[in-house]
């Protein structure tokens, strides 16, 4: 999988960039945890994410926000981090013009940077987000959430109450249009330490499978 560096807002920025064979290939990126508390775009849940979408035939981005790893630039609070996404968006689509559909998919703070991606980028059809941190982080800007998509979290989550990601599920669900799913990893920490990694992997790719299934039809 080749490395890429390109263009960001505030200077360079690093990823991993893994494509298909096929030109019309969906396309995905994947949004890395907090800079500030040791997140990389090589977290193991972004990792995983990033393969379960290459495997189900996604042309798949991760990268470093500004500030991480060799990208050029400093944490910015998550404004300069959604202008770093959007780039990284750009990028990838530049690269597949032909994508038949366009997904975000992030981990915690990356969730948070993927879900105001959403509300300003139409073409995402679909979003992967893996504990939220909706305690932490105001998410009122989702209104109305412009698409259906899975909400994932662990019962034994020790950095994002289980209780607040309930209550953003709620708010979502009262919305028309669109629907959010949501599903529990029991027994699951923050970080999905083994053994709760491969089931939290096997539900984000079974929803997305059937996501486009439905699409297809």
């Amino acid at each position: 999988m080749p490395e890429v560096i390109f263009p960001g807002p505030d200077g360079r920025l690093e990823g991993r960039y893994h494509p298909q064979k096929a030109k019309d290939a969906p396309i995905a990126i994947v949004l890395h945890p907090h800079p500030q508390f040791g997140g990389t775009m090589n977290n193991k849940v972004v990792y995983n994410l990033h393969y379960a979408f290459y495997n189900m035939g996604f042309t798949v981005l991760r990268f470093n926000f500004r500030g991480v790893g060799r990208s050029q630039g400093e944490f910015d609070q998550g404004i300069g981090e959604l202008s770093d996404a959007a780039a990284a968006l750009d990028y990838l689509q530049a690269l597949n013009p032909n994508a038949k559909h366009c997904w975000v998919a992030g981990f915690s703070f990356g969730s948070w940077i993927g879900m105001q991606l959403l509300m300003r980028r139409p073409e995402i059809s679909g979003f992967i987000s893996v504990a939220p941190n909706a305690d932490r982080y105001d998410f009122s800007f989702l209104a109305p959430c412009p698409s259906s998509g899975l909400i994932i979290n662990g019962t034994a989550d020790r950095v994002v109450p289980p209780a607040d990601i309930e209550g953003l599920v709620e708010k979502l669900h009262e919305q028309k249009g669109i629907t959010i799913t949501h599903q529990v990893i029991e027994g699951a920490g923050h970080f999905f330490e083994e053994p709760h990694m491969d089931p939290m992997i096997s539900t984000v790719e079974a929803y997305v499978r059937r996501r486009l299934t439905e699409t297809s039809r």
